[in-house]
């Protein structure tokens, strides 16, 4: 069975920052595209960063992140994480991990981020 684990949410003021990380298990998890995506009241899920599979060594992300925001993975861990810094209160919603593969894919239950004014 796999399952995707966030954590590292919370409330933080506009200019601080968070660590998110997504620990997955019952899968091969290198074989796997991760991404973040997030989910704002009132609004759709969009996605915020992806890394590649295997080394990771290829990321994006959507306009409003960059520069500011990191996606990383750890495969000996089975982690992938999104550093966030310099928080806006636009950043403020659920925050999921996604794991992709030809054939799958899978969600995480989602951590919440909080940014105040």
């Amino acid at each position: 069975q796999v399952q995707l684990v966030e954590s590292g949410g919370g409330l933080v003021q506009a200019g601080g920052s968070l660590r998110l990380s997504c620990a997955v298990s019952g899968t091969i998890f290198s074989a796997n595209i991760m991404s973040w995506y997030r989910q704002a009241p009132g609004k759709q899920r969009e996605v915020v960063a992806v890394i590649g599979s295997g080394g990771g060594g290829t990321t994006n992300y959507v306009d409003s992140v960059k520069g500011r925001f990191t996606i990383s993975r750890d495969n000996a861990k089975n982690t992938v994480y999104l550093q966030m810094n310099n928080l806006r209160p636009e950043d403020t919603g659920i925050y999921y991990c996604k794991a992709f593969r030809v054939g799958s894919t899978y969600w995480g239950q989602g951590t919440q981020v909080t940014v105040s004014s």
